[in-house]
């Protein structure tokens, strides 16, 4: 059996919440925040403060717009978020293959 050091999984996707966002963010293009909250049955505030980790680490993309007069906030995933999902998933992995 390997030995896996369990400090190479990154933190900021390492939340339920951010995992969750992470991986409806990776399976579409595109997801509002409206579809993120059901996703995540998330409060508005929780749901916005892990997005913002998200955005911060430089992970997602936000755009914010009008649609109807009504303001409508989308996200998706950069090339570094694709990277980062992708590096995670690879290190659980590691965790779990003998």
């Amino acid at each position: 059996m390997s030995v896996f050091d369990y400090q190479q999984i990154d933190e900021i996707i390492h939340s339920r919440i951010r995992l969750a966002i992470m991986a409806a963010l990776i399976a579409t293009e595109e997801v509002e925040f409206t579809v993120l909250r059901g996703l995540t049955k998330a409060t508005d505030g929780n749901l916005s403060a892990n997005l913002k980790k998200l955005e911060e680490a430089g992970y997602i993309n936000v755009k914010k717009e009008f649609v109807n007069r009504k303001p409508v906030t989308s996200y998706s995933l950069t090339s570094d978020g694709k990277q980062a999902f992708a590096a995670y998933i690879e290190n659980l992995e590691k965790m779990i293959k003998k």
